[in-house]
């Protein structure tokens, strides 16, 4: 494993964003052309010019091209408004269907992905389905990490968390609608990560001066699992758009590894099947703050429920284990370099 030089900058404005996406896609290029006697090339999307530069490298080492897509992209960039000029997205979708059209394989995290990706002429028999998981002995129930309790003063306290990326499509001011509904009611929302929409997050919740919510800001992998246990239920949250109803994100598994039931406010599809399915969770309509109040004070007043889709959501995990898609993984890859 090698890192590698790129222009790094905040999530704050498409044109820098590009910048930095594009230099990685440069870097990550020239780097992979010393890598020795490679079998397969895989590259990654988002962010999209990571597919890119895989792509050149499997091309100029004449190895197969693998092409992991994780996300709705250049769509999603659309869908929330971070690119507006419609050639630039028909110039990116182009790039789009020329990568998958060079893959030998496509590994796809979710099956709306690859029902769409059927639906746009890519052949079936070519693309895997191979969900997220999550490393089920570094996520696991746990009580309250004593020292963050104290820090943040939540040891009573019922705590929604909200854990992760704080970006474009999340719609957080619902969120923070929800919380200032239930400043009277002993709730407490916990919002740990960065983004885009972080700082403004910040700014909203100092100046409506609430007093029932927690921002921890971004925090390191290894403590993760710590924080986690600061929760009572997390919170999945998506714009109300149909694009991200394709989509399953992967804070999910996390959750349910710590047996965190989720609140789930996401346009109904695969994501919102899979939480029905395990019952671990329960499903809102996405950018409705009065449902989310709704859903928040039954699971704070029904502890018999709440510990039932805790119980449930520690079976679920168990078929999200990392370990076992990382050997699925492993089988698709060695299959594609035998039959080459």
């Amino acid at each position: 494993m090698s890192r590698v030089k790129t222009y790094i900058t905040a999530n704050e404005g498409f044109f820098k964003r590009s910048l930095d996406y594009l230099s990685f896609m440069f870097s990550g290029f020239l780097a992979g052309l010393f890598v020795k006697k490679p079998d397969v090339v895989i590259g990654t999307s988002p962010q999209f010019f990571c597919a890119c530069a895989g792509w050149a490298v499997a091309f100029c080492k004449r190895k197969p091209f693998v092409f992991e897509r994780r996300d709705i992209w250049p769509a999603s960039i659309e869908a929330v408004g971070a690119a507006k000029s419609p050639r630039l997205i028909r110039t990116l979708e182009k790039i789009e269907l020329f990568l998958y059209r060079r893959a030998a394989l496509i590994v796809s995290v979710t099956h709306s992905f690859k029902t769409e990706l059927v639906e746009r002429g890519v052949p079936a028999e070519k693309i895997a389905v191979i969900l997220n998981g999550v490393d089920l002995l570094a996520y696991q129930p746990q009580g309250k990490d004593e020292a963050l309790a104290t820090q943040y003063d939540l040891q009573d306290k019922f705590v929604v968390g909200y854990v992760g990326t704080h970006g474009m499509a999340h719609a957080l001011d619902t969120l923070v609608e929800a919380l200032a509904m239930l400043e009277d009611d002993g709730v407490v929302f916990l919002f740990a990560g960065g983004g885009a929409r972080a700082e403004e997050l910040a700014n909203d919740v100092q100046e409506r001066k609430l007093s029932n919510v927690v921002v921890m800001g971004r925090q390191p992998k290894e403590k993760m699992s710590a924080v986690w246990s600061l929760c009572d239920v997390s919170i999945v949250h998506l714009k109300n758009t149909a694009l991200f109803s394709k989509v399953i994100p992967s804070k999910i598994f996390e959750s349910f590894a710590m047996g965190l039931p989720v609140v789930i406010g996401v346009p109904e599809g695969e994501v919102t099947s899979l939480v029905t399915k395990h019952q671990g969770g329960i499903v809102f309509e996405p950018e409705n703050a009065q449902q989310l109040c709704a859903v928040i004070k039954k699971l704070d007043n029904d502890r018999d429920l709440l510990g039932q889709l805790a119980k449930n959501c520690k079976i679920a995990a168990k078929e999200f284990d990392r370990k076992r898609l990382a050997r699925r993984m492993l089988e698709e890859l060695q299959s594609l370099t035998a039959s080459q």
